[in-house]
């Protein structure tokens, strides 16, 4: 999982006692400690200076002509910054505030203005207002109602305005088939160890992470779970909620969707 409106809706659990409880738990992406915990890994300073990049890349590819622009499921707002450093009108849409905050001191920072609005993305539209919108790095799909996905891809489309285009970024299933990591383990300069576990399940249909995190004496665990898509499934649910013109990309370059695909790329268009 990268960036990321309404994010997922699995549950998260951190110790065996919440675990275990009845009473019913929060979802995953509503509890601020999670990305105070984990935004240090999920975003890290080279994932910043690799933005501005990314951005030139997307322009090219959606041959984004517009001035507003949209990023749905912001984050610390990376990708929305560095759309508003080339001159764009941008609205950042996150719905966790600690997220929103490091965005905002960012933004100040580099003296840029962002619209930031701390929304959920299955509830936020605003009609015909944006020319492009983005939703990058698997912030797509944690829903555990599939009907939640199609919502926020209608939503999308009533935002756009007639000529405007979406891109979306996840990561695909087939590259997950060919190149899955059941576990990963890494340390960290601050001395911290991230260890990952990861199990597809639900048909193929789904991944299970679990996440530890280690600081000295204290050991922190993280789970949540999310849809994972195939190519085909979202052109045609893309198509099925009235976007024209889909295309399917493996990388930001522009490169065919294929067995050495580095990313799952759909840029549809409202006509």
């Amino acid at each position: 999982m990268e960036e990321h409106g309404r994010r997922p809706s699995p549950k998260m659990t951190m110790n065996p006692e919440i675990e275990n409880s009845k009473e019913p738990q929060p979802e995953w992406f509503a509890n601020e400690s999670f990305w105070e915990e984990l935004s240090p890994y999920m975003f890290r300073p080279e994932k910043f200076d690799a933005a501005t990049g990314e951005v030139e890349k997307i322009i090219a590819l959606a041959r984004f002509q517009g001035e507003t622009v949209l990023d749905l499921c912001c984050g610390p707002g990376r990708h929305s910054i560095a759309f508003a450093r080339r001159g764009y009108v941008v609205t950042g849409v996150d719905r966790t505030p600690f997220l929103l905050q490091q965005a905002t001191s960012l933004a100040a920072q580099e003296n840029v203005r962002v619209e930031w609005i701390e929304q959920d993305m299955i509830s936020f539209v605003r009609n015909d207002a944006f020319d492009l919108v983005v939703n990058l790095f698997t912030a797509f799909g944690y829903f555990d109602d599939k009907n939640d996905d199609i919502q926020v891809l209608k939503n999308v489309l009533v935002s756009l305005r007639a000529g405007g285009t979406f891109v979306l970024y996840v990561l695909g299933k087939e590259q997950l088939a060919s190149k899955l990591r059941t576990t990963d383990c890494d340390f960290h300069p601050d001395g911290s160890l991230l260890a990952i576990k990861r199990e597809i399940f639900d048909d193929w249909t789904r991944i299970r992470n679990e996440w530890t995190l280690v600081k000295g004496d204290c050991v922190k665990r993280f789970k949540f779970h999310h849809t994972i898509y195939s190519a085909q499934e979202l052109r045609d649910r893309f198509e099925q909620v009235g976007f024209k013109n889909v295309e399917i990309f493996g990388d930001w370059d522009g490169n065919s969707y294929g067995p050495d695909a580095k990313r799952l790329i759909v840029v549809g268009q409202k006509i």
